[in-house]
């Protein structure tokens, strides 16, 4: 991949400051934990991991809300996020989790997320230590996202 190339990925990603074909091509998902990672350190809370168990239930519930074209806590089954992450095989706890659609990438749902007084608490919690993110792109195009926060006992 040539160099404009890359730059053209992470504009289109909206990254900046990119230098290398590594940063581009991480997935959205990474690329979310980094941001939302920046956000709790400009505010004194320690980095969050990724945790496997919390994506999957990320990931199935930004699936869910695609495929019905619907923003919500609430399954399409009538489960609640903590059905889905303990669901998911994530011992919890304690859980948060922050839902968006429409934002194209990672900076603007992480913006949107910052922006909203609840989105911004789950973030700035510093008790949770673990975090899965999902994405999922409907017929129309419309992207749904979710974060899944975690701490076990």
């Amino acid at each position: 991949m040539k160099r404009t190339t890359t730059i053209a990925v992470a504009a289109a990603l909206g990254l900046s400051g990119v230098t290398g074909v590594a940063r581009a091509a991480s997935s959205y998902g990474q690329q979310v934990i980094a941001l939302t990672n920046d956000q709790r350190a400009a505010h004194g809370c320690g980095r969050l991991a990724a945790n496997n168990a919390l994506g999957a239930a990320a990931r199935g519930h930004s699936g869910d809300m695609a495929r019905h074209s619907s923003m919500s806590h609430e399954g399409t089954d009538g489960s609640d996020p903590g059905d889905r992450i303990t669901g998911a095989g994530y011992p919890a706890t304690e859980w948060a989790e922050n839902v968006a659609y429409g934002q194209s990438t990672p900076k603007e749902v992480v913006t949107a997320w910052m922006d909203s007084p609840g989105h911004r608490a789950n973030i700035l919690n510093c008790e949770l230590a673990e975090i899965g993110v999902g994405r999922a792109v409907n017929n129309k195009g419309v992207a749904y996202w979710t974060q899944d926060f975690g701490a076990r006992g």
